[in-house]
Protein backbone atom coordinates (compact mmCIF):
# COMPACT_ATOMS: atom_id res chain seq x y z
CA UNK A 1 0.00 0.00 0.00
CA UNK A 2 1.94 3.42 -1.27
CA UNK A 3 -0.09 6.87 -0.28
CA UNK A 4 0.12 10.43 1.20
CA UNK A 5 -0.33 9.09 4.86
CA UNK A 6 0.19 13.11 5.84
CA UNK A 7 -1.24 15.93 5.50
CA UNK A 8 -5.09 16.72 4.34
CA UNK A 9 -4.52 12.99 2.04
CA UNK A 10 -4.84 11.28 5.37
CA UNK A 11 -4.49 7.98 3.09
CA UNK A 12 -4.48 5.11 5.95
CA UNK A 13 -4.16 1.61 5.61
CA UNK A 14 -6.96 -0.91 7.45
CA UNK A 15 -6.00 -1.58 10.70
CA UNK A 16 -6.20 -5.75 9.92
CA UNK A 17 -3.61 -5.01 7.71
CA UNK A 18 -0.62 -7.42 8.08
CA UNK A 19 2.27 -4.96 6.80
CA UNK A 20 5.74 -6.38 6.49
CA UNK A 21 6.92 -4.79 9.48
CA UNK A 22 4.25 -6.26 11.41
CA UNK A 23 5.07 -9.84 10.04
CA UNK A 24 8.79 -9.15 11.11
CA UNK A 25 8.39 -8.06 14.37
CA UNK A 26 5.91 -11.72 15.37
CA UNK A 27 8.93 -13.53 14.38
CA UNK A 28 11.84 -11.04 16.72
CA UNK A 29 13.22 -9.27 13.89
CA UNK A 30 13.98 -5.81 15.02
CA UNK A 31 12.77 -3.22 12.42
CA UNK A 32 13.79 0.53 11.47
CA UNK A 33 12.81 3.16 8.97
CA UNK A 34 14.61 6.19 8.33
CA UNK A 35 14.20 8.57 5.76
CA UNK A 36 10.34 9.05 3.90
CA UNK A 37 6.99 7.73 5.49
CA UNK A 38 4.12 7.83 3.33
CA UNK A 39 1.77 4.93 5.36
CA UNK A 40 0.06 4.54 8.27
CA UNK A 41 -1.12 4.14 10.72
CA UNK A 42 1.61 3.32 13.14
CA UNK A 43 0.09 0.66 14.66
CA UNK A 44 0.11 -1.07 11.01
CA UNK A 45 3.79 0.06 10.43
CA UNK A 46 5.74 -0.77 14.18
CA UNK A 47 8.58 0.10 13.47
CA UNK A 48 11.23 -0.45 16.37
CA UNK A 49 13.10 2.39 15.51
CA UNK A 50 11.77 5.44 13.50
CA UNK A 51 13.14 8.45 12.68
CA UNK A 52 11.29 9.83 9.62
CA UNK A 53 9.05 13.12 8.55
CA UNK A 54 6.96 12.22 11.63
CA UNK A 55 9.26 13.08 13.81
CA UNK A 56 11.75 15.01 11.98
CA UNK A 57 12.36 17.48 8.84
CA UNK A 58 12.46 15.58 5.59
CA UNK A 59 14.95 17.42 4.53
CA UNK A 60 17.34 16.37 7.85
CA UNK A 61 16.08 12.06 7.41
CA UNK A 62 15.56 12.42 3.72
CA UNK A 63 18.58 14.64 2.20
CA UNK A 64 21.37 15.01 4.43
CA UNK A 65 22.86 12.02 3.86
CA UNK A 66 25.42 12.84 6.75
CA UNK A 67 22.18 12.81 9.27
CA UNK A 68 21.16 9.38 7.89
CA UNK A 69 24.79 7.95 8.39
CA UNK A 70 24.18 8.36 11.85
CA UNK A 71 20.99 7.34 11.98
CA UNK A 72 21.59 4.05 10.15
CA UNK A 73 25.33 3.94 12.97
CA UNK A 74 22.44 4.67 15.67
CA UNK A 75 20.14 1.73 14.54
CA UNK A 76 22.87 -0.73 13.73
CA UNK A 77 24.85 -0.44 17.53
CA UNK A 78 21.62 -1.43 19.13
CA UNK A 79 21.48 -4.71 18.98
CA UNK A 80 24.22 -6.76 17.62
CA UNK A 81 22.89 -9.82 17.72
CA UNK A 82 19.23 -9.93 16.66
CA UNK A 83 18.10 -10.49 13.19
CA UNK A 84 16.74 -6.61 11.32
CA UNK A 85 15.21 -4.94 8.69
CA UNK A 86 16.05 -1.31 8.22
CA UNK A 87 14.39 0.35 5.16
CA UNK A 88 16.19 3.96 4.42
CA UNK A 89 13.66 6.12 2.15
CA UNK A 90 16.11 8.55 0.63
CA UNK A 91 13.91 11.79 -0.61
CA UNK A 92 16.25 12.46 -3.15
CA UNK A 93 15.27 13.09 -6.24
CA UNK A 94 11.98 14.48 -5.23
CA UNK A 95 11.88 18.04 -5.96
CA UNK A 96 10.74 20.42 -3.15
CA UNK A 97 9.15 23.33 -4.68
CA UNK A 98 5.62 22.65 -3.35
CA UNK A 99 6.72 21.52 0.27
CA UNK A 100 9.26 23.75 1.03
CA UNK A 101 9.30 26.85 -1.09
CA UNK A 102 11.90 28.76 0.61
CA UNK A 103 14.43 25.96 -1.59
CA UNK A 104 12.27 26.66 -4.53
CA UNK A 105 13.74 24.38 -7.55
CA UNK A 106 16.40 24.11 -5.64
CA UNK A 107 16.81 21.23 -3.53
CA UNK A 108 19.82 20.00 -5.57
CA UNK A 109 21.39 22.75 -3.53
CA UNK A 110 20.24 21.60 -0.03
CA UNK A 111 23.36 21.49 2.32
CA UNK A 112 25.92 22.34 -0.87
CA UNK A 113 27.47 25.22 1.59
CA UNK A 114 25.56 28.22 -0.56
CA UNK A 115 24.35 31.42 1.35
CA UNK A 116 21.03 29.91 2.75
CA UNK A 117 21.57 26.52 1.77
CA UNK A 118 23.50 24.62 4.98
CA UNK A 119 26.37 21.90 4.51
CA UNK A 120 26.06 18.37 4.40
CA UNK A 121 30.09 17.40 5.36
CA UNK A 122 29.89 14.18 3.42
CA UNK A 123 28.42 15.54 0.12
CA UNK A 124 30.75 16.40 -2.59
CA UNK A 125 28.06 18.16 -5.23
CA UNK A 126 28.05 17.08 -8.42
CA UNK A 127 26.83 19.13 -11.02
CA UNK A 128 25.95 18.98 -14.35
CA UNK A 129 25.50 21.09 -17.90
CA UNK A 130 21.98 21.12 -18.88
CA UNK A 131 23.18 22.29 -22.44
CA UNK A 132 25.05 18.07 -22.58
CA UNK A 133 22.38 16.13 -20.75
CA UNK A 134 20.87 13.48 -23.01
CA UNK A 135 17.16 14.13 -23.08
CA UNK A 136 15.12 11.34 -22.47
CA UNK A 137 12.36 10.26 -25.30
CA UNK A 138 9.72 10.93 -23.19
CA UNK A 139 10.78 14.56 -22.29
CA UNK A 140 10.53 17.43 -23.73
CA UNK A 141 14.15 18.48 -25.56
CA UNK A 142 13.99 22.13 -24.34
CA UNK A 143 16.56 24.31 -22.08
CA UNK A 144 13.61 24.68 -19.14
CA UNK A 145 13.44 20.80 -19.08
CA UNK A 146 17.03 19.99 -19.74
CA UNK A 147 18.04 22.69 -16.64
CA UNK A 148 15.11 20.42 -14.78
CA UNK A 149 16.62 16.87 -15.72
CA UNK A 150 20.55 18.50 -14.69
CA UNK A 151 18.98 19.65 -11.81
CA UNK A 152 17.82 16.13 -10.76
CA UNK A 153 21.19 14.74 -11.72
CA UNK A 154 22.54 16.88 -8.74
CA UNK A 155 19.91 15.42 -6.45
CA UNK A 156 20.50 11.79 -7.41
CA UNK A 157 24.31 11.68 -7.20
CA UNK A 158 23.82 12.80 -3.58
CA UNK A 159 21.42 10.09 -3.30
CA UNK A 160 24.41 7.95 -4.74
CA UNK A 161 27.11 8.71 -2.31
CA UNK A 162 24.34 8.50 0.61
CA UNK A 163 23.72 4.74 -0.17
CA UNK A 164 28.07 4.57 -0.17
CA UNK A 165 27.54 5.72 3.45
CA UNK A 166 25.30 3.33 4.49
CA UNK A 167 26.75 0.06 3.16
CA UNK A 168 30.00 1.62 4.64
CA UNK A 169 28.26 1.65 8.30
CA UNK A 170 27.02 -1.61 7.23
CA UNK A 171 30.66 -2.98 7.14
CA UNK A 172 31.69 -1.13 9.88
CA UNK A 173 29.12 -2.81 12.25
CA UNK A 174 30.21 -6.01 11.13
CA UNK A 175 27.05 -6.94 8.85
CA UNK A 176 28.56 -6.73 5.31
CA UNK A 177 28.98 -10.74 5.38
CA UNK A 178 25.03 -11.42 6.74
CA UNK A 179 22.82 -8.74 5.42
CA UNK A 180 20.91 -8.84 2.27
CA UNK A 181 20.64 -5.75 0.73
CA UNK A 182 18.12 -4.43 -1.84
CA UNK A 183 18.16 -1.41 -3.46
CA UNK A 184 14.96 0.04 -5.30
CA UNK A 185 12.54 3.22 -5.96
CA UNK A 186 8.91 3.50 -5.46
CA UNK A 187 8.12 5.32 -8.78
CA UNK A 188 9.39 6.15 -11.80
CA UNK A 189 10.91 9.58 -12.81
CA UNK A 190 9.41 12.61 -12.21
CA UNK A 191 8.90 14.07 -15.85
CA UNK A 192 6.04 13.67 -18.14
CA UNK A 193 4.95 10.36 -18.48
CA UNK A 194 6.93 9.01 -15.06
CA UNK A 195 5.67 8.89 -11.74
CA UNK A 196 1.63 8.45 -11.51
CA UNK A 197 1.93 7.21 -14.60
CA UNK A 198 1.89 3.41 -15.94
CA UNK A 199 3.98 4.28 -18.65
CA UNK A 200 7.51 2.39 -18.90
CA UNK A 201 8.81 6.01 -17.26
CA UNK A 202 6.61 5.38 -15.00
CA UNK A 203 6.91 1.67 -14.06
CA UNK A 204 10.84 1.49 -15.16
CA UNK A 205 12.47 1.30 -11.32
CA UNK A 206 16.02 0.55 -10.22
CA UNK A 207 16.21 -2.89 -8.40
CA UNK A 208 19.93 -4.53 -7.40
CA UNK A 209 20.32 -6.54 -4.77
CA UNK A 210 23.58 -7.74 -3.38
CA UNK A 211 23.34 -11.50 -1.19
CA UNK A 212 26.14 -11.88 1.11
CA UNK A 213 25.92 -15.84 0.32
CA UNK A 214 29.70 -17.14 -1.54
CA UNK A 215 27.46 -19.04 -3.99
CA UNK A 216 25.00 -16.28 -5.53
CA UNK A 217 25.26 -14.77 -8.44
CA UNK A 218 27.08 -11.36 -8.87
CA UNK A 219 27.79 -9.18 -11.24
CA UNK A 220 24.61 -10.12 -13.00
CA UNK A 221 21.69 -8.94 -14.72
CA UNK A 222 19.02 -10.99 -15.13
CA UNK A 223 16.55 -10.92 -17.46
CA UNK A 224 13.43 -12.05 -15.09
CA UNK A 225 10.22 -9.73 -14.93
CA UNK A 226 10.18 -8.09 -11.42
CA UNK A 227 8.21 -5.74 -9.37
CA UNK A 228 7.53 -4.14 -6.12
CA UNK A 229 4.90 -6.89 -5.20
CA UNK A 230 8.49 -9.31 -5.50
CA UNK A 231 10.06 -7.51 -2.14
CA UNK A 232 7.97 -8.74 0.65
CA UNK A 233 7.67 -12.49 -0.64
CA UNK A 234 11.48 -11.83 -1.15
CA UNK A 235 12.43 -11.12 2.18
CA UNK A 236 10.35 -12.99 4.07
CA UNK A 237 12.36 -15.94 2.03
CA UNK A 238 15.09 -14.27 3.24
CA UNK A 239 14.34 -14.77 6.87
CA UNK A 240 12.96 -18.60 6.22
CA UNK A 241 9.13 -16.93 7.68
CA UNK A 242 6.63 -19.81 5.79
CA UNK A 243 3.38 -17.94 4.45
CA UNK A 244 0.16 -19.12 2.99
CA UNK A 245 -1.89 -16.98 0.61
CA UNK A 246 -5.46 -16.36 2.78
CA UNK A 247 -8.07 -14.11 1.25
CA UNK A 248 -7.68 -10.40 1.68
CA UNK A 249 -11.42 -10.47 3.28
CA UNK A 250 -10.08 -12.69 6.32
CA UNK A 251 -9.05 -10.41 8.56
CA UNK A 252 -7.59 -12.63 10.87
CA UNK A 253 -5.21 -13.81 7.07
CA UNK A 254 -1.65 -13.87 6.15
CA UNK A 255 -1.55 -10.97 3.42
CA UNK A 256 -2.19 -12.49 -0.08
CA UNK A 257 0.77 -12.21 -1.87
CA UNK A 258 0.74 -12.08 -5.86
CA UNK A 259 4.72 -11.10 -6.15
CA UNK A 260 7.23 -14.35 -6.04
CA UNK A 261 10.40 -14.52 -3.92
CA UNK A 262 13.69 -13.18 -6.00
CA UNK A 263 16.09 -15.56 -3.91
CA UNK A 264 16.10 -18.28 -6.41
CA UNK A 265 16.80 -15.57 -9.32
CA UNK A 266 20.02 -15.06 -7.20
CA UNK A 267 21.19 -19.04 -7.74
CA UNK A 268 19.88 -19.35 -11.70
CA UNK A 269 18.44 -17.47 -14.58
CA UNK A 270 14.89 -19.51 -14.79
CA UNK A 271 13.59 -19.61 -17.92
CA UNK A 272 10.17 -17.66 -18.32
CA UNK A 273 7.50 -17.87 -21.12
CA UNK A 274 4.52 -16.58 -19.65
CA UNK A 275 5.11 -14.43 -17.21
CA UNK A 276 3.51 -11.29 -16.62
CA UNK A 277 3.97 -8.26 -13.78
CA UNK A 278 0.73 -6.15 -12.46
CA UNK A 279 0.60 -2.13 -11.27
CA UNK A 280 -1.91 -0.09 -10.60
CA UNK A 281 -2.81 3.31 -9.73
CA UNK A 282 -5.50 4.99 -8.20
CA UNK A 283 -4.66 8.07 -6.21
CA UNK A 284 -1.06 9.63 -6.17
CA UNK A 285 -2.54 12.91 -3.71
CA UNK A 286 -6.45 12.96 -2.94
CA UNK A 287 -7.21 15.40 -5.55
CA UNK A 288 -5.87 13.15 -8.38
CA UNK A 289 -8.34 10.19 -8.53
CA UNK A 290 -7.58 8.38 -12.00
CA UNK A 291 -7.86 4.64 -11.59
CA UNK A 292 -5.82 2.42 -13.54
CA UNK A 293 -4.60 -1.18 -13.94
CA UNK A 294 -1.72 -2.40 -16.42
CA UNK A 295 -0.30 -5.74 -17.16
CA UNK A 296 3.09 -6.12 -18.58
CA UNK A 297 4.59 -8.82 -19.93
CA UNK A 298 8.06 -8.71 -21.81
CA UNK A 299 6.55 -7.44 -25.32
CA UNK A 300 3.42 -6.26 -24.16
CA UNK A 301 1.59 -3.78 -22.00
CA UNK A 302 -1.75 -3.39 -21.82
CA UNK A 303 -3.10 -0.18 -19.74
CA UNK A 304 -6.89 0.05 -18.27
CA UNK A 305 -7.70 3.92 -17.79
CA UNK A 306 -10.87 2.88 -15.81
CA UNK A 307 -12.14 7.04 -15.43
CA UNK A 308 -10.65 7.54 -19.43
CA UNK A 309 -13.98 10.14 -19.92
CA UNK A 310 -11.87 12.54 -17.21
CA UNK A 311 -8.68 14.50 -17.66
CA UNK A 312 -5.40 13.00 -16.25
CA UNK A 313 -4.57 14.79 -13.24
CA UNK A 314 -1.39 16.56 -12.57
CA UNK A 315 0.23 16.07 -9.37
CA UNK A 316 1.79 19.54 -6.91
CA UNK A 317 4.95 18.64 -7.19
CA UNK A 318 5.28 18.20 -10.74
CA UNK A 319 3.26 21.03 -11.74
CA UNK A 320 5.12 23.45 -10.10
CA UNK A 321 8.70 21.85 -11.93
CA UNK A 322 10.16 24.02 -15.20
CA UNK A 323 9.28 20.71 -17.13
CA UNK A 324 5.39 20.92 -16.80
CA UNK A 325 5.28 25.20 -16.53
CA UNK A 326 7.80 24.69 -19.84
CA UNK A 327 4.73 22.82 -21.41
CA UNK A 328 1.89 24.47 -20.14
CA UNK A 329 3.61 28.05 -21.38
CA UNK A 330 4.50 26.72 -24.76
CA UNK A 331 1.14 25.28 -25.19
CA UNK A 332 -0.56 28.76 -24.02
CA UNK A 333 1.74 30.54 -26.47
CA UNK A 334 1.44 28.34 -29.19
CA UNK A 335 4.96 27.92 -29.49
CA UNK A 336 6.57 24.04 -30.59
CA UNK A 337 6.69 21.73 -27.91
CA UNK A 338 9.62 19.90 -28.67
CA UNK A 339 7.41 16.75 -27.42
CA UNK A 340 6.06 13.49 -28.96
CA UNK A 341 2.94 14.41 -27.27
CA UNK A 342 0.34 17.74 -26.77
CA UNK A 343 -0.46 18.59 -23.21
CA UNK A 344 -4.38 17.50 -25.08
CA UNK A 345 -3.46 14.72 -25.83
CA UNK A 346 -1.43 13.52 -22.46
CA UNK A 347 -4.86 14.64 -20.45
CA UNK A 348 -7.08 12.49 -22.47
CA UNK A 349 -6.85 9.01 -23.02
CA UNK A 350 -8.12 6.22 -24.66
CA UNK A 351 -10.08 3.51 -21.79
CA UNK A 352 -7.30 0.41 -23.25
CA UNK A 353 -3.68 1.44 -24.33
CA UNK A 354 -2.26 -1.67 -25.73
CA UNK A 355 1.96 -1.53 -26.82
CA UNK A 356 3.80 -4.06 -28.35
CA UNK A 357 6.89 -3.09 -26.68
CA UNK A 358 9.09 -5.07 -28.77
CA UNK A 359 8.95 -2.64 -31.69
CA UNK A 360 7.53 0.69 -29.61
CA UNK A 361 9.31 0.57 -26.74
CA UNK A 362 8.46 4.32 -26.70
CA UNK A 363 5.07 3.18 -26.80
CA UNK A 364 3.68 5.79 -29.21
CA UNK A 365 1.59 3.25 -30.90
CA UNK A 366 -1.73 2.04 -29.13
CA UNK A 367 -2.40 -0.75 -31.36
CA UNK A 368 -5.31 -1.84 -28.80
CA UNK A 369 -7.91 -0.95 -31.59
CA UNK A 370 -6.46 -2.83 -34.34
CA UNK A 371 -7.72 -6.09 -35.56
CA UNK A 372 -4.45 -7.90 -35.72
CA UNK A 373 -4.15 -7.09 -32.08
CA UNK A 374 -7.37 -8.77 -31.04
CA UNK A 375 -6.35 -11.72 -29.47
CA UNK A 376 -3.24 -10.45 -27.70
CA UNK A 377 -5.65 -7.76 -26.44
CA UNK A 378 -8.30 -10.52 -25.65
CA UNK A 379 -5.49 -12.54 -23.63
CA UNK A 380 -3.91 -9.44 -21.38
CA UNK A 381 -7.85 -8.23 -20.25
CA UNK A 382 -8.24 -12.08 -19.29
CA UNK A 383 -4.92 -12.22 -17.41
CA UNK A 384 -5.22 -8.50 -15.92
CA UNK A 385 -9.21 -9.60 -14.85
CA UNK A 386 -7.79 -12.66 -13.01
CA UNK A 387 -5.42 -10.57 -10.83
CA UNK A 388 -7.98 -7.67 -10.33
CA UNK A 389 -10.00 -10.98 -8.87
CA UNK A 390 -7.44 -12.27 -7.21
CA UNK A 391 -6.71 -9.08 -5.17
CA UNK A 392 -10.55 -8.37 -4.49
CA UNK A 393 -10.09 -5.05 -6.26
CA UNK A 394 -12.81 -3.09 -6.29
CA UNK A 395 -12.75 -1.24 -9.36
CA UNK A 396 -12.78 -4.37 -10.96
CA UNK A 397 -16.07 -4.42 -12.77
CA UNK A 398 -15.70 -0.33 -13.28
CA UNK A 399 -16.19 1.49 -15.27
CA UNK A 400 -19.51 -0.19 -16.85
CA UNK A 401 -20.39 -2.10 -13.51
CA UNK A 402 -19.97 -2.31 -9.64
CA UNK A 403 -18.71 -5.07 -8.01
CA UNK A 404 -21.52 -6.74 -5.70
CA UNK A 405 -21.01 -9.35 -2.73
CA UNK A 406 -17.21 -9.23 -2.08
CA UNK A 407 -17.71 -10.81 1.06
CA UNK A 408 -19.27 -13.34 0.15
CA UNK A 409 -16.55 -14.28 -2.23
CA UNK A 410 -19.39 -14.38 -4.85
CA UNK A 411 -18.18 -11.59 -6.89
CA UNK A 412 -20.20 -9.81 -9.40
CA UNK A 413 -19.80 -7.60 -12.23
CA UNK A 414 -23.62 -6.16 -12.29
CA UNK A 415 -23.96 -3.53 -15.12
CA UNK A 416 -24.70 0.26 -14.85
CA UNK A 417 -26.06 0.55 -17.81
CA UNK A 418 -24.09 3.85 -18.35
CA UNK A 419 -23.82 3.00 -22.12
CA UNK A 420 -19.40 3.42 -21.82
Amino acid sequence: MYGLHHGIHHFNSFEHVQSLPKILKKNNIRTGIIGKKHVGPNSVYPFDFSQTEENNSILQVGRNITKIKLLVREFLSHNTTQPFFLYIAFHDPHRCGHTYPEYGNFCEKFGNGDVGMGTIPDWQPIYYQWDQVKVPYFVQNTEAARRDIAAQYTTISRLDQGVGLVLKELENAGFKDNTLVIYTSDNGIPFPNGRTNLYEAGLAEPMMIRSPIPNHRKNSVTYSLTSLLDIVPTLLDWFNIPYMNQSLSDTNSFPHLTGKSLLPLLVEEHLENNTAVFSSQTHHEITMYYPMRAVRTKRYKLIHNINYKMPFPIDQDFYVSPTFQDLLNRTRNNQPLKWYKTLKSYYNRPEWELYDLKHDPEEKNNIASKTSAKEQLTHLQTQLFLWQKLTEDPWLCAPRGILSNIKTKKLQCLSLENHL
